[in-house]
């Protein structure tokens, strides 16, 4: 194929690679635009159906560095370097693309494995060998092509996916699509399908794991979770569905779902006059860019007639990062209302202590982590710090994962409290927490 001779009127290469006009080659670097090269690459295999394909598929980590540290001509004549290699391999059995700045695919075909690591590695070496000030890291998914009819897209799907799990690992140059992660893309597939029906069927259903004073055992409080009741599969692990859902936002749904039936039952109780307790409900990071998070929250409060107190609003790190000023704001304005807020999974993440000092928090919840190895000498000195620290802040503390005895008698001298873990209770449908509560 004639390449565009248009190179030195190409578009940023920030941008989405350009087809020129009726060429089917990018502007910039001559090679297939994305669409002609899933349309011709699928082709081209129906038509040498006696042949094996893989595709390759590489992304670079740390490419806007060159724009930014060096100057867009450099990233530019980086990416030109590239191009030229990847003609190398252009031939009538072999395609190659340039999808986006700095991703470029390979389809070619192959008689065994081997030769598609010295591909890659091949490929690794010659981008390495691109002269810049610093080192910038080339990844390559690789997909084997899985069925006899599996279209050019979805291999690049698959690569694409093989890829994301070693982007930016300095010691993984290339990574195979393999049948665990085809498992799990029909599993996320699966979820994202039946969702919204097990919504709407009340499969999904709010959970509660008591708190507990471990001096007296009485229940102080609850977390709300939530668990999938499949009408198949039985119980799916939040584990396995909640990175879904906050993959494609629809956590935000769940969350609701959750919190309305909370405040529900939370109301049906004060209205009758039975014990109550605070119950935490968990804030995913989504609700960062949900405007109307904190609206639905106080909205639930005034119509099940809630009083806000008897709620804690958990935040994992993750969801304070995502948007810290509107995560603020929110939280400040729903502490005016009378929520509680607290800070999950405390030190899991590097940014914790930026955290506690800047976010208006009431409750720290103390992960798990630091009190797993509990007789280890090391595991104490941190822990009764954390602990004098969060004291000194005047920060309510809960201990999340107890499960021991000896977990137990080292938290209380130490006055430490309040905790959560399997050593009192496990997480249980309502109805069994109702139980535990009324006298």
């Amino acid at each position: 194929m004639q390449q565009d001779s248009g190179q030195n009127n190409h578009q940023t290469n920030s941008q989405p690679a350009q087809e020129t006009a009726n060429s089917g080659l990018t502007r910039m670097t001559g090679l297939l635009t994305r669409h002609v090269f899933h349309h011709s690459g699928t082709e081209l295999m129906q038509t040498h159906p006696e042949l094996k394909y893989a595709m390759l598929v590489m992304d670079i980590a740390n490419f806007k560095s060159v724009n930014v540290f060096c100057d867009r001509k450099k990233g530019d004549e980086m990416l030109l370097y590239i191009s030229d290699y990847l003609k190398g391999y252009w031939n009538d059995l072999t395609l190659v693309s340039h999808f986006r700045a700095d991703t470029f695919a390979l389809l070619r075909p192959f008689e065994d494995k081997q030769e598609l690591i010295d591909t890659a590695l091949a490929l690794h070496a010659y981008v390495d060998a691109f002269p810049l000030p610093f080192k910038v890291l080339p990844s390559i998914g690789i997909c084997i092509r899985p069925t006899p009819d599996t279209p050019a897209n979805n291999m690049c799907d698959y690569a694409t996916m093989a890829l994301k799990e070693i982007k930016g690992k300095f010691y993984a140059k290339y990574n195979f699509f393999d049948e665990r992660m085809f498992q799990d893309l029909l599993q996320e597939k699966q979820i994202e399908n039946e969702i919204l029906h097990a919504l709407e069927s009340n499969q999904l259903r709010p959970y509660i794991q008591p708190k507990v004073d471990m001096r007296t055992k009485e229940i102080i409080g609850g977390e709300a979770l939530v668990r999938w009741i499949h009408p198949v599969q039985g119980v799916i692990s939040p584990g396995q569905f909640i990175p879904v859902l906050e993959k494609n936002g629809l956590i935000i749904n769940v969350d609701f779902h959750v919190w309305e039936q909370i405040f529900r039952w939370l109301g049906e109780r004060v209205k009758v006059g039975k014990p109550v307790v605070p119950i935490s409900i968990n804030i995913s990071r989504m609700h960062a860019y949900d405007n109307t998070f904190q609206e639905k929250l106080i909205g639930l409060s005034k119509m099940y007639e809630v009083p806000a107190s008897l709620i804690l609003l958990e935040l994992t790190e993750s969801a304070f990062l995502s948007d810290a000023n509107s995560v603020y704001q929110n939280m400040v304005k729903l502490k005016e209302h009378g929520f509680t807020l607290s800070m999950d999974d405390f030190g899991t993440g590097y940014s914790t202590m930026t955290m506690l000092k800047d976010q208006p928090v009431d409750e720290v919840k103390v992960d798990k982590g630091f009190i797993d190895n509990i007789e280890n000498e090391n595991v104490q000195i941190i822990l009764d710090n954390v602990i004098y620290m969060l004291r000194s802040l005047k920060k309510t503390i809960m201990v999340e994962g107890v499960e021991s005895a000896s977990q137990q008698k080292y938290l209380l001298e130490r006055n430490c409290n309040f905790a959560q873990g399997f050593l009192y209770y496990k997480p249980m449908p309502i109805t069994d927490f109702d139980a535990l509560l009324d006298p």
